[in-house]
Parts: structure tokens; sequence; C-alpha cells
């Protein structure tokens, strides 16, 4: 069942396009990853998709009818921007929040799993920020909501506290919640997302679940050797066609078998190195390629390296 879609969205703010067509469509109980620059109109389409912005053209329908008429009982949206009254503990502001339905959860339960029953009697404006962003996620799950929106969830959150929140949005989704959240991180992305969409300059330039758009955009392995000294050589012995970036070698479609081979090839040819590392294409780098961006290579996993 389709919960939500879009068929060619456009929005203009001025002179500036922040969606141009997009079209897009979540299941029930799928998790869908929205990932893009600064800038690329991943807000402004979570607000089309929730009713608080009228697109210029194009159709959106959340739950099966316009958004703006979709039942909010059934709906949960956590803004980036949400800014509880500071002087309410964190109890209270999950509290009020349940006084808005009928049917709501317990809120101490509420408290428990987004980690932050300590804090229930702390005052919202003197908890932590990364507390203050668990109650907000606590007020949008008051409700058990069938659809949950999530406008960079773990923005601010310690690593902690943001695996927290990852095991209830996993325990969420298992539960059939359909959960639609856009984020800069691509292992947040990684682990959550049923799909992947990246969104560049308002436009959806590619859709997958994360294995897909890794073998289709993601590159080569590659093997990185950071070198003392001169790097030519070390290029010479890798071959490959290896690129240099500053005192780092990069060799391209390095298989884990060849990393041996290629260890004995510096050797012999006297290179000395201080880390060799190998690693595997990642979301990252299919950010990195399709929204336009440099290629820089990043730390592997190491392999070997001089002392």
């Amino acid at each position: 069942m389709t919960v939500l879609a879009t068929d060619g969205v456009r929005k203009t703010y001025g002179e500036t396009t922040a969606l141009d067509g997009v079209s897009l469509s979540v299941e029930a109980g799928e998790v869908f990853a929205l990932i893009g620059p600064n800038g690329a109109g991943k807000t402004t389409l979570v607000r089309s998709l929730t009713g608080t912005v009228d697109p210029d053209g194009g159709t959106v329908e959340l739950l099966g009818t316009a958004p703006r008429e979709a039942d909010e009982d059934r709906l949960g949206v956590l803004p980036q921007s949400f800014s509880p009254p500071g002087r309410l503990t964190a109890r209270e502001v999950v509290a009020y929040y349940a006084g808005l339905y009928e049917d709501a959860r317990d809120v101490d339960a509420v408290l428990a799993e987004v980690g932050v029953s300590d804090a229930a009697d702390t005052w919202y404006e003197n908890c932590s920020g990364g507390q203050q962003r668990r109650v907000c996620l606590g007020a949008t799950l008051v409700n058990d909501p069938d659809v949950l929106f999530l406008d960079e969830p773990t923005t601010g959150i310690d690593p902690a506290g943001r695996r927290t929140l990852w095991d209830r949005i996993e325990a969420l989704a298992a539960g059939g919640t359909t959960v639609f959240l856009t984020t800069h991180d691509m292992n947040e992305a990684e682990r959550l997302a049923d799909r992947v969409g990246l969104l560049a300059d308002g436009d959806l330039v590619a859709v997958g679940s994360p294995g897909e758009l890794v073998r289709e955009h993601g590159g080569d392995r590659r093997l990185t050797v950071t070198v003392d000294g001169d790097p030519t050589a070390a290029a010479d012995a890798l071959g490959r066609e290896a690129m240099t970036d500053g005192d780092r070698v990069v060799a391209r479609g390095v298989e884990p078998a060849a990393i041996g081979d290629i260890v004995d090839a510096l050797d012999r040819a006297g290179v000395e190195y201080t880390e060799l590392s190998w690693a595997e294409p990642s979301l990252e780098d299919v950010y990195l390629a399709l929204a336009g961006e440099r290629f820089e290579p990043r730390a592997g996993r190491p392999v070997a390296g001089d002392d």
C-alpha cells in the first residue's frame, strides 16, 4: 500500500527553485531516507508532504488524500526547528502533546523509549541539546503515529543517544510504522533506510536501496597508501592508474586478495609508507559522486603500516 506519493512536484521561492518536478512513492512500513546537500530542497519536500507548504505544481498524496486532509492522529512530524516552552519539564512537554490526542501513549513510557527518563523533571531549557532533541522526538511519538516524518532527527545528539534513537526507529518500522527521514549522516541512512533518495538542486537524481545505489554509483574498491616522501614511486608500484593526492596514493579496483602482492611491490620499490588502508565504496561515495562534489580519498580499513 502506498502511504505517501508525489508526482512532478515543483516549488519556487522567487528565483530559487527548491523542487523541480520531484516524483516518488513510499510504501507502508518502509523507511525512506532523503539525503542531499544543504539547500537541495529536502525540508521543502517534507513540508510539501505534510501540508505545511503548498507546491506550485504537481500532486501530493498522504494516506490516500491531500496532506491537509490527512488524519492528524495518524501522523507524527519532527521538524528541524522545534522549540517547546523552556520552563516546562521534559515530562510536561511530552504530556502537553499527549493531551492533544484522545488515545495517547503513556508519557513515562515514551520518555524511557527515547532515553530521557533521567531528565524527566528537568526544565526543557536546562536539558542538553541532545536531550532536547530526544524530548521533541518523544512528543512526536506520543500518539503512536502510522506515518512518521523526521527532519534531521539526530542532529546534536551524542553517539550513544543516536544509537538509542536508531534502535527506536528500527523498532517502529518493524511494527509497521512508515518513516520518512532526512539526514546528512550516511551511516544513519545506510543503517535505517530500506530505500534512499538523493536530492540535488531540487531534483531527485537517484532512488534505491543503499546497496543498489552503492553498486550503481559508488565506484570501485580502493587501496590508499600514505607515503613518507615522494608519492611517485608508490604510484608506479601500485600501477592500476593510481592517482596521487598530497602524500596519499589511491589505486582503484583492488580486491582484498591482491593486497599482499601490492605490499610486496611497495617493499621491492623501497617505498616507505605510514599507512595502507583498503575501503569498499559506501553511500558517502554515492553522495559525493551524484551531488557533484569533489572526490577526496578517505581513510579506509587499515591493513598494514610502518611504526
